[in-house]
């Protein structure tokens, strides 16, 4: 499995993103299945309507049925910790959906994140280790 951000899922759909290509290209060589959350998915859904309209959302809809995207529900314990998260990180700032992804890191175990998001450079997992970026 591999997390993926919202702004990934945006790349590959939204066939004018100047990011698609590079996407696309690294998709092939990442561990199956990518795993995003909700507030990532909607955050997608939101940005692709409005790129795209239905036909792009439509599109985010058929990697779930497909099961190349996961989507992690987060608990009570989850979500205190992604306040926790959103706090100690206020100065960059971290969104919520950004929050949502780190915390999935911890639970899951993962480390690799699917994103272009420049933020995932700053934020750290346990043990001060770093996120792997890709692409």
């Amino acid at each position: 499995m591999t997390l993926c951000d919202a702004s990934a899922l945006i790349a590959l759909i939204n066939r004018n993103d100047n990011n698609q290509s590079r996407c696309a290209a690294v998709l092939s060589r990442l561990q199956a299945p990518l795993v995003t959350t909700w507030s990532c998915f909607t955050e997608a859904m939101h940005l692709l309507g409005r790129y795209g309209g239905w036909l792009a959302q439509q599109e985010l809809w058929s990697y779930v049925a497909d099961e190349l995207l996961v989507l992690h529900v987060s608990n009570e314990a989850e979500q205190r910790r992604m306040q926790q998260l959103m706090e100690q990180y206020r100065d960059v700032p971290m969104d919520l959906a950004d929050a949502s992804l780190a915390t999935a890191a911890e639970v899951l175990n993962q480390k690799t994140i699917f994103t272009l998001d420049r933020d995932f450079y700053i934020y750290r997992l346990p043990g001060n280790q770093p996120f792997d970026v890709v692409p």
